[in-house]
């Protein structure tokens, strides 16, 4: 009985020594945090930058687009048509070329996007009711600005169009044409199609990714390369408590930046989550302890600081290029789908997007939540079964 006793006793002691030892690491890695003098400005600078710099200069909507105007008919309804396309604000008139090839050699030199040629009687052909017809020619060097450009000027003739008609037709046979079809549109969850309500939550996603997932991989390396870490590695703390103080902190950390996001999302751009913050602050713990996870084994395997950033780049670029940050991941080809599956941004990046735009619940979004937890599972094992400690 006394044998079995002092077993249980050593088993006892060794839990209480195991529970001190995270204490000590946690307060050990908090005062490393406190102590670095860039740590905790990057902290709370870093959201700001992001949220306020990019979601103006990341975005697909185009203005200030230079267009070449060839009039070749120098008529009234020409000149209308000019000028309703500069004052839509996203036309700029380059010049007023006299031919088609000038124009085209304004484009060759970068000074336009576009041109519109209006050909000779277009007034005349419009007024006898022949139907008259107009080019526009794009630079595709860039497919989205082009495209986008081409879309906008389309519309803006369009619209001229039928202001002509409403002009020039009779009251009645007008009326009869355009209640024919009625069309209503509405847009779902972003009613004035503005970009940053699209944008704001993805860039949080980033931040979160950047400050809790690559930068453990970082600071643990530069620990290696000090020798601090060499005396953990003599130490009697078993690896999953090691790797447990090395992710709490973290933890907090992105909590606090989470939610330095959300202040600047609604003070800046008045965007509040369709949804609840409880949704978003479970999803973000469970993401945050992936991420981290994943800093963790890089850290593992990297030498130096030098191999470390290299290996976190290269990691950031896939997955910012697969998360359905800029590019919609249902337009990409079979393969890269399955690619963008193991990306735990994407899931994360449709979690805050859902909430902020839809009111999305875990309910709603349990595929995201079983893909997070397995990415949280999965990093942490590695991590802790990929560290390599000397007792």
């Amino acid at each position: 009985m006394k044998k079995i006793e002092n077993i249980d006793n050593s088993d006892s002691h060794l839990r209480v020594r195991d529970h001190s030892g995270l204490k000590y690491l946690l307060r050990k890695e908090f005062k490393q945090l406190i102590r670095n003098k860039f740590l905790p400005k990057l902290i709370f600078i870093f959201p700001f930058m992001v949220l306020m710099v990019f979601p103006w200069a990341a975005s697909y909507e185009i203005k200030n687009l230079n267009i070449s105007v060839v009039d070749n008919d120098h008529s009234t309804y020409s000149k209308q048509l000019t000028q309703k396309i500069i004052s839509s604000n996203y036309f700029r008139l380059t010049n007023v070329s006299p031919n088609y090839g000038k124009a085209l050699k304004s484009i060759e030199e970068n000074k336009s996007d576009l041109i519109l040629e209006i050909p000779t009687n277009f007034e005349k052909d419009i007024v006898n009711r022949q139907g008259a017809k107009v080019l526009i020619s794009s630079n595709a060097v860039n497919g989205m600005k082009g495209g986008i450009g081409m879309t906008y000027l389309v519309s803006i003739v369009n619209d001229f169009n039928v202001g002509l008609m409403q002009k020039l037709l009779p009251i009645a046979g007008i009326n009869n044409t355009l209640s024919t079809i009625q069309i209503d549109t509405q847009y779902r969850f972003n009613p004035h199609l503005n970009y940053r309500v699209f944008m704001v939550p993805a860039l949080m996603v980033m931040i979160l990714t950047l400050l809790c997932g690559f930068l453990p991989a970082v600071s643990i390396v530069f620990e290696k390369e000090l020798g601090t870490m060499e005396q953990i590695n003599v130490s009697p703390v078993p690896k999953s408590i090691f790797i447990l103080a090395k992710l709490i902190p973290f933890w907090v950390i992105g909590f606090i930046v989470i939610t330095i996001g959300f202040l600047i999302a609604w003070s800046i751009y008045g965007l509040v989550p369709a949804g609840h913050f409880s949704t978003i602050y479970l999803f973000t713990a469970i993401y945050i302890l992936a991420v981290s996870g994943l800093g963790i084994v890089i850290s593992n395997y990297a030498a130096t600081l030098q191999q470390a950033m290299f290996i976190v780049f290269f990691f950031m670029l896939v997955y910012i290029m697969m998360s359905g940050l800029y590019t919609p991941i249902d337009s990409m080809p079979e393969w890269a789908k399955w690619i963008a599956a193991f990306n735990p941004l994407k899931h994360f990046m449709e979690v805050m997007r859902s909430v902020y735009l839809k009111g999305s619940n875990p309910m709603q979004m349990t595929k995201q939540l079983f893909a997070l937890i397995g990415f949280a599972v999965f990093f942490n094992s590695w991590a802790v079964l990929s560290y390599r400690k000397n007792q």
